[in-house]
């Protein structure tokens, strides 16, 4: 799937998302300042297929959509935390992101190499040699990522 990018407890929308950014509107130029303040090699070092694996509370602070947006436009396509604030983890299921819930995020380093399997719900650190569970997600949730956020979700239910 991609590369680590390791963060700890209580991320904030803050830093995922500077609030001196959210005149913008484009999701590419949002995705340039995706976590700057907190890392500032993210956005230029960020691939599709990333991971980020965090502590708890992920996501804490302000509401902001922006958030999960600028990440997943960033090529963010799961999140392993301990925890999430409640609004960002429905933000970002929202923008088609996996967001899954494991107590052994230990067991990750920056750069290592993942892969996530949801037919088994576990975690491949390549890297390590280690798989990781993580808690199912419900089919209702999968369905959204799987059709790629909730307005394409929606989108396809209505036949649009």
């Amino acid at each position: 799937m991609g590369r680590v990018w390791k963060y700890g407890d209580d991320v904030n929308t803050d830093v995922i998302f500077p609030g001196r950014y959210l005149h913008i509107v484009d999701a590419d130029e949002m995705a340039k300042h995706a976590m700057e303040d907190l890392d500032p090699e993210f956005a230029r070092g960020v691939k599709e297929g990333d991971v980020i694996v965090a502590g708890k509370n992920f996501g804490c602070g302000s509401s902001r959509e922006q958030a999960a947006i600028c990440l997943r436009r960033a090529g963010i396509t799961a999140i392993i935390a301990k925890s999430f604030a409640r609004i960002f983890y429905r933000n970002a299921i929202n923008q088609g992101i996996l967001a899954l819930t494991s107590d052994d995020v230990h067991l990750f380093s920056t750069g290592d190499d993942v892969e996530v399997d949801v037919d088994n719900w576990v975690v491949k650190n390549k890297t390590k040699g280690v798989e990781v569970k993580v808690d199912p997600l419900p089919e209702f949730i999968m369905e959204i990522i799987k059709d790629g956020g909730l307005v394409e979700h929606v989108k396809k239910k209505i036949g649009k």
